[in-house]
């Protein structure tokens, strides 16, 4: 079976296609659609050897979803190309109703459009791709995989917000998000041959979006994300967590727009640019205070603090762990946040081997000091595996939607 791996964001759409045909799944071909709404697009789709298979075309135009998901069709659909036989998507939040992967169905559709008050910057943009790409794949069977789902294992303490209950019957809770990538690291070590899988751990996904989760035997108990992914750990362009009281500050500061406005500040306009003046790019921030530039340098010390905190938070919660694992864009490449991170640890046992760490690689590895009680790890976050992972178990057990 060849499933298509639909991941979009509110200005991109990355893609892939996987063969589950024999073993473990194999990735055949990847892409993306980047800059969806600016002038020009950003394109991208290459084959599992590294060849570029975009014909030259980097540049498109695709000014919305809709008109990306039809650059996404129209590379999956060349010559040559194998035949889609199930689509998976991932969709950020499930609203209350869902708690599980599911096929898509319209009841499912109808409990996605009600999730949107969860979710209105995330969302929105993926239902208009599923809608697109049912009416482009009719023949095939649609799946929709939530990056809540693999906290629901939380425990009733984590998940429950210090508010009237007219609320929390409503569907108000902490979720947690990054889910799929948290699941994919777990995986990964499960397969890893000659490791001992460790039974306390703590995976901090850090990219433009940032979490810190802790788990227990695979299974998460807690996370810094809460109702929405704005919360928890400050990020590249969301705060993470605001004193409720500040909130309401600023919605009095705010014109007659205020909810709106603010709802854009906290998504795209907070964070490491708000306290850099900088563009969304960690490695420029850190060469810009590697120069000397004193709000560059405070928005890397700001994030590294903010980080920090929830891992060791949760190292105390769990009365120690065996593995802080690293993931996400930052979390894998930029070795000098693994190291402020971790620094101010050392009372839980935890050190980083130098040279380990600054070494690269794309697979697992261990770049913690030989004495370290704790295991230092770099981990890809691997989304679009673990969706066709679901994908693929769903279609083969027959797994229906709601409705």
């Amino acid at each position: 079976m060849h499933i298509l791996v639909i991941n979009s964001g509110s200005s991109s759409i990355k893609f892939s296609l996987f063969d589950s045909g024999v073993g473990e799944l194999r990735s055949l071909f990847e892409g993306e659609v980047k800059g969806i709404g600016a002038a020009k697009a950003g394109f991208k789709f290459r084959d599992a050897d590294g060849r570029d298979l975009s014909a030259g075309h980097s540049e498109v135009k695709a000014e919305t979803p809709v008109e990306a998901i039809g650059l996404v069709v129209e590379a999956v659909s060349g010559e040559g190309l194998p035949k889609v036989d199930a689509v998976g998507y991932r969709v950020v939040h499930p609203g209350a109703k869902l708690d599980r992967h599911q096929k898509i169905t319209p009841e499912v559709m109808k409990d996605l459009e009600e999730a949107v008050v969860f979710a209105p910057l995330h969302d929105p943009a993926v239902i208009e791709v599923i809608k697109e790409m049912m009416d482009r794949f009719p023949d095939v069977e649609h799946y929709a995989c939530f990056d809540t789902v693999f906290h629901e294992t939380m425990p009733e303490a984590a998940t429950t917000y210090a508010i009237p209950v007219v609320y929390r019957e409503r569907g108000v809770r902490r979720y947690g998000f990054h889910g799929l990538s948290c699941e994919s690291i777990v995986r990964q070590l499960r397969m890893e041959v000659g490791f001992t899988f460790p039974r306390r751990m703590v995976i901090a996904h850090l990219g433009s979006g940032c979490s810190v989760t802790a788990l227990v035997d695979g299974r998460s108990v807690d996370t810094t994300m809460g109702l929405t992914p704005t919360g928890g750990v400050v990020m590249g362009t969301r705060p993470g967590d605001l004193d409720p009281g500040l909130v309401l500050y600023l919605l009095r500061q705010m014109g007659a727009d205020r909810v709106n406005a603010l709802e854009k500040m906290l998504n795209h306009d907070a964070g490491m640019v708000a306290l850099s003046g900088m563009p969304n790019d960690m490695k420029a921030v850190r060469e810009a205070a590697a120069r000397g530039d004193a709000k560059a340098r405070l928005a890397v010390e700001v994030f590294a603090r903010s980080v920090k905190k929830a891992v060791g938070g949760f190292m105390a919660l769990m009365g120690g762990v065996d593995a802080v694992v690293f993931a996400g864009g930052i979390g894998e490449h930029d070795a000098r946040s693994r190291v402020e991170i971790v620094g101010g640890l050392e009372s839980f046992g935890i050190s980083i081997n130098s040279a380990l760490n600054e070494a690269t690689g794309d697979a697992v590895r261990r770049v913690s000091a030989s004495d370290s009680l704790p295991m230092v790890l770099v981990v890809p976050a691997k989304e679009d595996w673990m969706i066709a992972v679901h994908v693929d178990r769903m279609a083969r057990a027959g797994v229906g939607g709601r409705g």
